[in-house]
């Protein structure tokens, strides 16, 4: 693995013009688009399904990274990845069963990632390692766009770093999502992360999508080379 793949997250996006929006992303330079599904029971808020996802692999060539905050993700997995889902990511707190899980979006095709509330402890990963391609560390509290990072997501990813790279060898990418923009991109890619998912901060009025990516990538390539 090399580089840290900047994942521009749709739910800041126009969806009036999500196509559009998609495809500017992708010329930006993005490397993954990030679907956030949030189903209004394991988090307060309601977004997105299966039918946006397939409106998305539509618009771009890019590998489609779909984060599930949902109550029994194991029901869904098969109608998202025949949607288009390229990386499928369960909350380690919604599914009791989360090695079946994350062995049959393998069985799908698409890769199988663990995501961990802030209050989750990372132990359960060394279960998983042999079975995940992903973990995202929640750097907020899921439900909502637009929130500050936890400032001890850095720590936690240092953490979930080091059991990796013991646990296999450093071949599961770290995730982050939640509150990432040029402030917070560098020292998280310091920290060990891979894959930077940033909504607002690519989505916005203050500058175009392109200028955002590009502000994101030379943050968090300054914080990797630091590292």
């Amino acid at each position: 693995m090399s580089g840290v793949v900047i994942a521009p997250s749709i739910l800041s996006a126009d969806f009036g013009r999500l196509a559009e929006q998609v495809q500017e992303a992708e010329e930006a330079g993005a490397d993954w688009i990030h679907v956030d599904v949030m189903d209004g029971h394991f988090v307060p808020n309601i977004t997105l399904g299966p039918a946006i996802t397939a409106a998305v692999r539509e618009a771009t060539d890019l590998p489609v990274d779909v984060h599930l905050m949902i109550e029994s993700p194991d029901r869904y997995v098969e109608a998202f990845v025949d949607a288009g889902a390229s990386v499928v990511s369960v909350h380690a707190e919604a599914d009791v069963h989360l090695h079946r899980t994350l062995t049959r979006i393998r069985e799908l095709g698409a890769e199988a990632g663990v995501a961990l509330n802030p209050a989750t402890p990372i132990e359960l990963l060394g279960e998983l390692s042999d079975e995940m391609d992903l973990v995202v560390v929640m750097s907020v509290n899921p439900g909502f766009g637009g929130q500050r990072f936890i400032r001890a997501s850095v720590d936690k990813i240092r953490r979930v770093r080091d059991l990796l790279g013991a646990a296999a060898d450093g071949a599961v990418r770290i995730e982050v999502d939640g509150g990432i923009d040029a402030s917070t991109a560098g020292v998280v890619a310091a920290a060990g992360a891979d894959v930077l998912v940033a909504g607002s901060a690519v989505y916005n009025e203050r500058a175009s999508v392109a200028t955002n990516i590009a502000t994101l990538r030379e943050a968090a390539g300054s914080g990797a080379q630091g590292s």
